[in-house]
């Protein structure tokens, strides 16, 4: 799965990774954790792509509200086309939530969980697969939602967890984003684990724990 991850990038670090984009980029975060706030890319009908916040944990437009019931910060890779709470979104509200790093944490055989973060060897941002909502309660309230797609892990990631987060290559960003695009077959190939040498991972401190922690030191390895 995919629960925390940070990003530390510039105006001129985005650009480069996602192509000319309307919207303010956030500053630095090293804890993004569930509920909050999260940048995502997306495409309006014009084409033209935005970076907007949403609410990390999807809320579909037929439930009842942003209860703990309908509120998921994942999608498995492999039944995203078919789940209720996922089809819709899957065919017509595709996005790119950008990155700098995740973390993950590894049980050990003492029974405790020792976080790591993975990142790109060369530290540069990349961008996650993703979904968002928009849900419009009785009394006229609106909240927009996302949620990351997870698949099986590659080698790398496998030494300490089953799952990561869909890396998507830059050369797949306007299909994945493409709106006129609501096929299956298409899409489906593309939600596949990157390949080992993309990335890096360590050990990092288990401050990372605590979501109300944030840093640049969180994201650093120890011993």
């Amino acid at each position: 799965m995919c629960g925390r991850f940070f990003l530390e990038a510039d105006l001129d670090e985005l650009t480069e990774l996602l192509g000319p984009f309307g919207g303010v980029v956030p500053p630095p975060r090293y804890n993004v954790a569930p509920s909050q706030a999260v940048p995502i890319l997306r495409e309006d009908a014009t084409g033209a792509r935005h970076l907007v916040p949403v609410r990390w944990g999807l809320v579909p437009g037929w439930s009842k509200g942003p209860d703990h019931r309908f509120s998921m910060i994942n999608a498995r890779g492999e039944t995203v086309a078919e789940k209720p709470a996922f089809r819709a979104a899957f065919r017509y509200r595709r996005c790119l939530v950008p990155a700098s790093g995740f973390y993950e944490w590894h049980v050990r055989q003492d029974g405790k969980k020792q976080p790591f973060a993975i990142r790109r060897v060369d530290h540069r941002p990349f961008a996650m697969a993703g979904l968002w909502e928009h849900w419009q309660g009785g009394d006229g309230s609106e909240l927009e939602s996302c949620a990351v797609i997870v698949t099986h892990a590659n080698p790398r990631i496998a030494r300490i967890h089953e799952r990561m987060p869909v890396i998507l290559a830059p050369a797949d960003f306007d299909a994945w984003l493409d709106r006129h695009n609501q096929h299956a077959m298409d899409l489906l190939p593309l939600l596949r684990s990157c390949p080992d040498d993309w990335l890096e991972l360590y050990p990092v401190s288990t401050q990372v724990n605590n979501p109300r922690h944030d840093g640049p030191t969180l994201r650093e390895p120890v011993g």
